[in-house]
């Protein structure tokens, strides 16, 4: 005999959902057996997770344009912040620059090499470091590396924020519609199976092949186990 199961992706009991709340049947005079005020949770639930679905769906594809767009950005931020400190570290090595001002760029006075930076959050931790030590060094009478200017630092690491910024929030968003689908999982299952007890209970009495017809016209998915012959 075939056996039913409640949806087990959102995809699916957005579909059973649908089925319920879409269908012909279950608005006849036949289907007064339905609980009325069921049905009509069950079409603000399929609103409800049609909508995050959605919005996750676009935050998704949003991410992945963005990923494929900040790695560049990201390399070239990197690229010149690595290139300005290594011309700080050799100005230094030469005594045209004091080791006592690397503090100043969040640097150990005893630092000689270039901090970790392959990453996103380690442009973003040292890139304003270093710009806002060149400009208070210069501030102070210094004489600015030019070979990149900080100027160009700055340019480069704007573009690069302004990227990872925007994709920071469409991760938020997707987060925040994550939690919205997952808020209704436990009672989209409760409504569906409510209703499909009520469907099934109104046809116990139909043969076979007449009862599991009538349900599936509300829906309702049967199964067969493996080798189970198809017979309704």
């Amino acid at each position: 005999m075939p056996y039913r199961r409640l949806p087990k992706t959102d995809a699916s009991r957005l579909q059973a959902l649908r089925a319920l709340t879409d269908s012909n049947a279950s608005y006849t005079v036949e289907a007064r057996f339905l609980d009325r005020g069921m049905i009509a949770e069950a079409r603000q639930l399929c609103e409800r997770l049609s909508q995050a679905l959605e919005q996750y769906q676009l935050c998704m594809r949003t991410q992945v344009r963005y990923a494929r767009r900040i790695a560049g950005l990201q390399h070239q931020a990197m690229m010149y912040l690595s290139h300005f400190l290594q011309v700080l570290f050799l100005a230094i090595e030469r005594g045209e620059i004091s080791r006592d001002v690397l503090p100043m760029y969040g640097l150990e006075p005893g630092a000689t090499a270039v901090p970790y930076l392959k990453t996103s959050e380690a442009v973003m931790e040292w890139a304003p470091k270093v710009i806002n030590g060149e400009k208070s060094r210069v501030k102070k009478g210094g004489k600015p590396v030019l070979t990149p200017p900080i100027g160009a630092v700055v340019t480069h690491f704007d573009v690069f924020k302004g990227m990872y910024d925007s994709q920071r929030q469409y991760q938020m968003r997707t987060k925040a519609a994550l939690a919205d689908i997952s808020s209704l999982r436990t009672r989209i299952d409760e409504v569906i199976l409510s209703l499909w007890n009520q469907i099934e209970q109104h046809y116990e009495n139909e043969p076979p092949e007449t009862r599991y017809a009538q349900c599936r016209r509300y829906g309702i998915v049967y199964y067969y186990r493996r080798h189970e012959p198809h017979i309704y």
